[in-house]
């Protein structure tokens, strides 16, 4: 009966946390009141109250479930037939099936974190935990001789993150943009940060 209880429990705070999302989508975090949450979650404010004291404190908790999530992410990747395909397989599930609603939901949480402290200490120890884990990714692809080992990974993460935050962004904003018709340039860009240019460099030399 106890591992029941907390499964319920368990089941309710992810119905929560999904409707606290789609309420943060359709009103703004700044705008969505605990009321509208309650209300879209069909449950009273003293129940709300039992699993979360704050709005602050149900985004701590979607992020706490998208870390959670991303390191499975990661994990998959070392655990595809090769470091490439689990890398496509990665981008596709973030940059092209992912729902509007979670592409809005990251922006509304990005502008968020610029007006509220406690927002933006949730969105940097989640953004560096995620940069930290495809480094980490990255290193051990280069141990397997996948990738080139003196690749300066801080920096190639930095541009992955930065090229996903925008096609995230522009897919939150721009409901013409098709991120299945430019996902195959995406992977022309990650496969160029990642290879070996030296040996490009020196084939270009005996050629010329």
């Amino acid at each position: 009966m106890r591992r029941v209880n907390v499964q319920l429990q368990a089941d309710r705070r992810s119905e929560i946390l999904d409707a606290a999302q789609r309420c943060f989508v359709r009103s703004g975090f700044h705008r969505a009141s605990m009321q509208e949450i309650c209300a879209e979650a069909g449950m009273s404010p003293g129940n709300l109250y039992r699993y979360f004291r704050s709005k602050e404190a149900i985004i701590a908790a979607i992020a706490e479930r998208d870390r959670a999530q991303a390191a499975a992410d990661f994990a998959a990747v070392d655990q595809a037939p090769d470091f490439f395909s689990g890398i496509e397989a990665l981008g596709r599930y973030y940059l092209v099936e992912r729902s509007q609603e979670e592409m809005a939901l990251c922006l509304e949480i990005m502008a968020e974190a610029r007006r509220n402290p406690e927002v933006g200490r949730i969105h940097q120890a989640i953004d560096r935990d995620v940069q930290a884990g495809l480094a980490a990714v990255l290193r051990r692809a280069a141990e397997r001789g996948e990738i080139p080992r003196d690749l300066d990974f801080e920096k190639v993460v930095a541009v992955l993150m930065a090229l996903g935050d925008g096609i995230e962004r522009r897919r939150a904003v721009d409901s013409g943009f098709d991120a299945e018709a430019v996902f195959p340039l995406v992977l022309d860009v990650v496969k160029f940060l990642l290879s070996d240019r030296r040996a490009g460099d020196a084939r270009q030399g005996v050629a010329s």
